[in-house]
């Protein structure tokens, strides 16, 4: 049994796409670029990726480092919509399974988000007091294993799994050297992995 579980957040605790997708529009209508409009659809195609990553995918057309510019004003719009929603799109049975999984073992998130996302997913689902520590791409500047790396080094950890939805999940955690738990319910469909759930609450008996 592992001692400590390393969790992404969208397509895995959560599915923020419909919401993030009105923000990014709001920001975008507002500096007239309607043609940029994007659907959560395109997001879920894209989450997983770091921030500039998604940028240069949905802003390709706009010179850098203007994209990377714009990109950080739809994430401070996104931010604005995620903090003035009740944000009720937690997979079923995140918080009770957490909850329960805190008592055998250290969680923790890392994730490829903007600073100060994972906090925001932690307030808005009721999860405080239940992980450890977080590092995210905003944080680190740093891939996603690479930030996996990081955490366990701040953290002691030494036997740990990644829980994720994407082939980009499974590469971290190869790079991290640690097992890959997949989320049949998110939003990828990586290659291979060490296990897999097909609802939240069936960690519980995973581990």
């Amino acid at each position: 049994m592992p001692e400590s579980l390393i969790f992404d957040i969208d397509g895995t605790l959560w599915d923020s796409t419909a919401l993030v997708a009105r923000g990014y529009n709001a920001q975008l209508r507002d500096e007239g670029l309607e043609d940029h409009f994007v659907t959560p659809e395109d997001l879920k195609g894209l989450f997983g990726r770091t921030m500039t990553e998604i940028a240069d995918v949905l802003f390709s057309h706009i010179p850098v480092p203007e994209r990377y510019r714009l990109m950080e004003r739809c994430m401070a719009r996104e931010e604005a919509f995620l903090r003035g929603d009740p944000c009720r799109m937690g997979y079923p049975g995140v918080k009770e399974t957490l909850t329960a999984l805190s008592g055998r073992h250290r969680l923790f998130i890392v994730s490829n988000s903007q600073k100060g996302y994972p906090e925001l997913v932690v307030e808005k689902l009721g999860l405080q007091g239940l992980f450890t520590d977080h590092l995210c791409f905003g944080d680190t500047g740093k891939s996603k294993g690479e930030t996996i790396r990081r955490l366990m080094e701040k953290n002691g950890i030494s036997d740990a799994v990644y829980i994720g939805d994407t082939q980009g999940d499974l590469e971290a955690s190869v790079y991290a050297g640690i097992p890959f738990v997949f989320c049949r319910f998110g939003f990828g469909s990586p290659e291979r992995y060490d296990a897999a759930i097909s609802g939240f609450s069936q960690l519980t008996t995973l581990f």
